[in-house]
């Protein structure tokens, strides 16, 4: 198949070509509005307790449930003053009933804990027409210009226009990635490949792959919903990978021609060796992201299926376009080098050979000082807490974030984090049957300790709505405990009641994550485990990759915890620390960095495995593989950590966490693990690298992903069994 390619990419480089640049003009076209149909939504799940105590509350009648939180001041007025009634209600009565379903504020309720403590604030809750959070987010996008008042200050709030701004930010955040990202990308290439035009195929690969990924994420909006977060992982992937993956390709060209072989020779080499691994490490990192199916969340979902696409775009791309734009540079894709330039003798090791002897020459020194050291670095992961997304994510000058502080600082806590209670009796509400069993279960629930106030706030038919008011964190334990507590009230007899709120929700959501994480965690292993076997015929190659693998993420995971939690570095990142982290945006991180720290280890293992294939030495093997890989993992993962850095200057605090994560997760793996943790393990294992019980070496003989067809040479095979 590859070879295939490589000789296609040959005969039609020119067709290949053309074809890439309309490809490039019509997923333009295409991919423009992809911001359109994007969702802001999709952190929550339909099965969920909280997720149908909200259906049932939208339609019972009383107080609005906040979709939009329009907080009026005024310095001169207070509530009371005729004059500030008449300007806030010139604001509310205007707003057309298709897009406002129910208001609710001062004036309506006559409720003081809407009013702040110097009466000069107030809010009213806006509940919003639609069916689903994307539709009540649309509505709010058509009012939004309505609420403004020439006599009083007012800033908007509340989850719909919270959804709203994340929409737009995260287009200026994702312009300031590209226009930062690129140029940077561009000169490292010049200085690594010593050619422009060298230099110029990966980026073009990986413009490509950004406009690719965009039409990719504009399809997909026709099969189901998509988050906006998306947007950024898909066009980091799309171009780091890209990149990553051009730059392989291009190294072995240039080092194919530098073995003296003409074009065609080089390119079908080329696609054989690094065509060949760049396909497997594809395939490992799409297989890894299908992990986040395991989710019912739109939001993990459409990361998933938008890195997949992002991934498969830019394999297709550097196995295409790029031998294609190969087989029209040939010779002129080769390195500049002075007149009196210095060759390095065959028989003189290299820089990264000589540290691959060294590490070996100390397996045990170095195994057990690299593994203390991202042991070291995980140590802030024990005291994590997790958390959940609120108008903190956004920077200080959000109207969304103005407006929660607002809230905070002026009104009772958590007046719009309540435990919101939906009550479905067997009798009509208004009927003694009904108002009995209702008083009944509402006396229960305030004799709840920890309950601040419980009151109906809402009653058509047999269906009523209740709050119930809490001082304590929204989504800290005690929370959370206090929202089972309440379930675990019983529902009015031959009725039924649903828990909702927020704390509600996050809780719904931990429970979630706890029952489908080892699924996650499962296909990740299993998947990996299985395709590293196929591309290196052995069972301890990965099992190996993923221990370390998993003490990278612990790496990670503890630095996200020291930086965003502990609150370390906010003011270089600018950032508000929350004192916890958003237990989705650690999944998130787990799934990419697992699968990038797999495309590495493919990488090293490639060229260990060819070297070992010729010579049978495991010990030279390493070495040599090292020497030939080091440098170009070296300089894959700094072009993309420069990707991923660009993306950590978002304003959006979802961004920044993700991209310190995958940045420290990268840096680790490409560095301390691959340089100094696989040749130490690899020299104590020895021959046991390449061991495969006798039952499976005819798998790999058959299905085995190797450069050549056919059965390994026959000298090696003595090293696929168990050492004496």
């Amino acid at each position: 198949m590859l070879d295939l390619l490589g000789r296609l990419a040959y005969r039609r480089r020119r067709a290949i070509v053309v074809g890439a640049v309309l490809f490039a003009a019509l997923a333009g076209l295409w991919g423009a509005t992809v911001f359109d149909h994007l969702t802001g939504t999709g952190f929550t799940y339909a099965e969920s307790e909280s997720s149908r105590a909200a259906e049932l509350r939208r339609d019972t009648g009383g107080q609005a449930d906040a979709d939009v939180v329009v907080v009026f001041r005024s310095d001169r007025w207070t509530v009371d003053d005729p004059a500030y009634e008449q300007a806030a209600q010139r604001v509310l009565t205007g707003l057309p009933a298709e897009h406002v379903q129910k208001t609710t504020s001062f004036w309506t309720a006559r409720r003081d804990e809407l009013v702040s403590r110097d009466r000069h604030t107030t809010f009213a809750a806006l509940q919003m027409a639609g069916g689903d959070e994307a539709e009540r987010t649309d509505n709010y996008t058509e009012i939004a210009d309505l609420l403004e008042s020439p006599d009083l200050d007012v800033t908007v709030g509340g989850p719909a226009a919270l959804f709203d701004e994340v929409n737009t930010q995260i287009r200026k955040d994702l312009k300031r990635a590209e226009s930062l990202a690129l140029p940077v990308l561009f000169l490292l290439l010049i200085v690594l490949f010593r050619n422009v035009r060298a230099a110029a195929l990966p980026v073009v690969i990986g413009i490509l792959a950004i406009v690719g990924s965009l039409a990719a994420l504009r399809t997909l909006t026709y099969v189901t919903d998509v988050s906006v977060f998306a947007v950024n992982i898909v066009t980091l992937l799309g171009l780091g990978l890209a990149i990553d993956y051009s730059l392989f390709v291009v190294s072995r060209f240039r080092e194919e021609m530098d073995a003296g072989r003409d074009v065609p020779e080089a390119l079908l080499a080329t696609m054989r060796t690094a065509g060949r691994t760049i396909a497997v490490s594809a395939v490992t990192v799409a297989v890894a992201l299908s992990s986040l199916f395991v989710f019912p969340q739109t939001f993990l979902r459409s990361l998933g299926l938008g890195g997949i696409a992002a991934v498969l775009l830019a394999v297709v791309f550097s196995l295409t376009v790029m031998p294609a734009l190969l087989a029209m540079l040939g010779p002129r894709a080769a390195a500049w080098r002075p007149r009196r330039a210095r060759v390095r003798p065959a028989d003189k090791p290299g820089n990264w050979e000589r540290i691959a002897r060294a590490v070996m020459r100390r397996p045990i020194q170095v195994a057990v000082a690299v593994t203390g050291l991202l042991v070291l670095l995980g140590l802030p992961y024990l005291h994590v807490s997790y958390g959940w997304l609120d108008s903190r994510i956004m920077p200080t000058s959000s109207h969304s974030r103005q407006a929660q502080e607002t809230l905070d600082t002026e009104f009772g806590k958590n007046i719009t984090n309540q435990v919101e209670i939906a009550v479905v009796l067997a009798s009509p509400v208004q009927s003694p049957e009904g108002r009995a069993a209702l008083d009944d279960y509402l006396g229960r629930v305030r004799a709840i300790p920890g309950i601040a106030g419980a009151e109906v706030t809402g009653a058509v038919g047999s269906s009523a709505k209740i709050d119930a008011r809490f001082g304590i964190e929204a989504i800290s334990e005690q929370a959370r405990d206090l929202v089972q507590a309440v379930r675990a009230v019983p529902a009015p007899p031959g009725g039924e009641a649903h828990v909702g709120g927020n704390t509600a929700v996050f809780a719904d959501l931990l429970d979630m994550l706890g029952e489908r994480l080892p699924w996650m965690l499962a296909i990740m292993v299993v998947a990996t485990f299985v395709l590293l076997f196929f591309a290196f015929g052995s069972v301890v190659l990965p099992i190996k990759a993923i221990l370390m693998n998993i003490l990278n993420l612990l790496a990670a995971f503890g630095v996200v915890v020291f930086v965003f939690q502990d609150g370390h570095l906010s003011g270089p990142l600018d950032f508000t620390a929350a004192g916890n982290i958003d237990v989705v945006q650690l999944i998130v991180i787990l799934g990419v960095a697992f699968a990038l720290s797999m495309d590495y280890e493919v990488f090293l293992l490639s060229r260990v495995r060819e070297q070992y294939d010729l010579t049978g030495d495991n010990r030279e093997a390493v070495a040599i593989g090292l020497q030939r890989s080091g440098r170009i993992i070296t300089a894959a993962a700094l072009l993309l950590v420069v990707v991923i850095g660009a993306f950590t200057t978002a304003d959006l605090l979802i961004v920044k966490i993700i991209g310190v994560g995958l940045a420290t997760a990268i840096i680790v793996d490409a560095t301390v693990v691959r340089v100094l943790l696989v040749p130490a393990t690899m020299r104590l294992l020895g021959e046991y690298n390449w061991w495969a019980p006798r039952f499976a070496r005819p798998w790999y003989a058959r299905w085995g992903i190797r450069e050549t067809d056919g059965e390994p040479a026959p000298r090696h095979e003595p090293l696929q069994e168990a050492p004496k």
